[in-house]
């Protein structure tokens, strides 16, 4: 389950439109004893039908019940099937590395995606060359 909140944006944007969001998202996890202990931030994009449409992005933080909506946070969660997953380990500006690698994947396995993926994203760590983010693709 996760607390998120959703926004439309451009690939190109998504850097400076997860910050503000995610902040509101803390926001009310604060205000909700015990709805987080130490779930992760977990980013999930539904992909468009057209190349030139924003993504709808639901930037949220995995929490430990359902609840009800406030303001523009609500409930969601990851979609269900089969998927092909990378770990990233190294800074965030290099995760296209592992978004490549899911894409060479699924076309010589033909593979199809299903038009969604998320990034979970583990604890920052003093050198970002070790920090990992788990991506996953959802497959047809």
């Amino acid at each position: 389950m996760l607390a998120a909140v959703r926004r439309e944006v451009f690939p190109g944007e998504v850097g400076s439109a997860w910050g503000p969001a995610v902040a509101l998202v803390w926001d009310f996890i604060r205000s909700q004893p015990g709805l987080w202990t130490d779930g992760q931030n977990v980013f999930v994009y539904h992909h468009p039908n057209t190349p030139d449409a924003p993504l709808l992005c639901e930037f949220g933080v995995e929490v430990t019940r359902t609840f009800e909506p406030a303001g523009e946070v609500h409930a969601t969660e990851t979609p269900a099937g089969q998927a092909a997953v990378a770990v990233h380990r190294g800074p965030y500006h290099r995760m296209d590395e592992a978004y490549k690698t899911i894409e060479e994947w699924m076309a010589a396995n033909h593979r199809e995606s299903a038009g969604h993926s998320w990034e979970i994203y583990g604890d920052p760590t003093p050198d970002p060359a070790d920090t990992e983010t788990t991506i996953v693709h959802l497959l047809k």
